[in-house]
């Protein structure tokens, strides 16, 4: 049969004038994985609207549609198009899985949860004439022993990080503010793969450099620190996502730095104590910030903090107090928030019965308008100092401040151009986007990242699959049972 797989995008994504360097970042690995499932002989075609046009003049027997909130009006479009063509309509994705009966009006069948068990059913099902309207994912949850994603249907040339790969799904963690809690409920919410099958993915991607999307790289420990130890002298260049934590804790830190880390997205959210608290953000309660930084600029790496605005103790000053303390900390990048209360959590639930939520246009819940009612601040002041937290920290002079702050000077270069490179040509990025020209620029991407110091001692090592082996059977179960 004749299968399309979709991602939508908002529609700034495609701008012929202004397109994000963000929306190009990442492959839709989600729908990759799903393809993998599929009948060999099956026509698939694989569409991601944020760096292509949606072609509308085929007749595909099946659409798979994966939403999130901000491009669920443009799913439901896409769907109810290719309803009236005659197709058999799937929706799935974190925004399914929130607002079920939503998604259902325009869906023949939707996915609620993840879909490495239910869909494979209900390609059963549907061969066999009797598919169901949904499809809900509870037990039986596992990436063991599953197909790899179907990387032949991505178009690398698209994307400035085509080496993107997630090794386990969901997270220890249960932060009130967060998606996926309700994405995972009714079953298991942290697993992973097995190793062997992550160094095989790995040795299949060209090039150096990967991006681990997993949202807590180090949230298994013992399963991680195995993989890094095999990893060393692949003369992989890496970055990926850590609480401060799993910084702190232990040295597994010093064995991903061994491996090939070079830069690390780290959830600061906010400098408030109480802040942390309100949103069940424990992980980092009486956790010394300082201490971690000063630690991963040790390493070398660089670091991404992420912070959210408009908590209940966030006071007008919290803008430039949060901007003055990363500059301060020689943070290479920072991504700023506005607190969005997403459909399903448990800050939803509360705002909604506070009744703080300001609409419900799912278009605006995206991280940078103000769609409820803050506590210290209105929601004019929050957008507006979102705005200016990104124009203050991204300053020519914040930028060479943060860089001086180093003590080498190949950490102080690195940190100037990666700062630089990524918020003050952003125009320049739209051209060469525009242009075709992005998968020039990876090469570019793993020498700002190289670790000088140790590129001459890099060289191709030799998987030991008999350890891999040993660790996998008595470790997994400790996963199993532990998660």
């Amino acid at each position: 049969m004749k299968v399309k797989l979709v991602l939508p995008s908002l529609e700034e994504a495609g701008s012929p004038l202004w397109r994000p360097i963000k929306y190009a970042l990442f492959p839709p690995l989600g729908l990759a994985t799903l393809a993998a499932y599929l009948n060999e002989n099956d026509a698939i075609e694989l569409q991601d609207l944020h760096v292509e046009k949606l072609n509308l003049n085929d007749d595909p027997d099946l659409v798979i549609i994966q939403v999130y909130i901000t491009n669920s009006k443009r799913a439901y479009d896409i769907a109810s198009h290719y309803k009236m063509r005659g197709a058999y309509i799937l929706l799935g994705g974190l925004h399914v899985s929130a607002l079920p009966d939503e998604a259902a009006k325009f869906a023949d069948t939707i996915f609620i949860g993840p879909g490495e068990q239910s869909f494979p059913q209900f390609l059963l099902d549907f061969k066999k004439g009797n598919p169901r309207k949904r499809y809900i994912s509870t037990s039986g949850r596992t990436l063991l022993d599953q197909p790899p994603p179907r990387r032949d249907l991505i178009k690398r040339d698209k994307y400035l990080v085509p080496n993107s790969i997630v090794i386990s799904r969901g997270c220890p963690h249960h932060c009130d503010f967060c998606y996926k809690d309700d994405f995972f409920k009714g079953g298991r919410s942290f697993y992973t793969q097995r190793i062997d099958a992550v160094l095989k993915e790995i040795e299949s991607l060209p090039g150096r450099h990967l991006y681990f999307l997993d949202d807590h790289l180090f949230g298994y420990p013992k399963f991680v620190k195995a993989l890094f130890k095999e990893m060393e002298g692949m003369g992989r260049v890496f970055q990926g996502a850590a609480t401060v934590s799993s910084i702190l804790d232990g040295d597994l830190i010093h064995a991903a730095s061994k491996a090939g880390l070079r830069s690390l997205f780290v959830g600061f959210e906010t400098l408030s104590s109480i802040n942390l608290k309100f949103s069940n953000k424990k992980q980092n309660l009486n956790r010394n910030y300082d201490t971690a930084i000063k630690l991963l600029h040790e390493l070398g790496l660089m670091i991404n903090g992420s912070f959210v605005f408009g908590l209940d103790d966030d006071g007008p000053d919290v803008f430039k107090r949060t901007v003055d303390w990363g500059v301060k900390n020689a943070l290479t990048t920072a991504t700023y928030h506005v607190l969005t209360p997403y459909p399903g959590t448990r800050l939803y639930e509360q705002m909604n019965k506070e009744n703080r939520i300001i609409h419900k246009n799912w278009e605006l819940y995206d991280t940078r308008h103000a769609v409820y009612q803050p506590k210290k601040l209105t929601p004019k002041q929050l957008e507006e100092g979102y705005k200016s937290a990104y124009a203050m920290f991204y300053s020519w002079s914040n930028i060479v401040r943060a860089s001086m702050i180093h003590e080498s000077l190949h950490h102080k270069l690195k940190h100037f151009f990666y700062t630089g490179g990524w918020k003050k040509f952003e125009n320049l990025w739209g051209m060469i986007i525009n242009a075709g020209g992005l998968k020039y620029m990876l090469p570019l991407l793993e020498l700002l990242l190289s670790d000088l110091k140790h590129n001459n001692q890099e060289h191709k090592k030799e998987v030991t699959f008999m350890n891999i082996h040993e660790f996998n059977k008595s470790e997994m179960l400790d996963n199993i049972k532990s998660v």
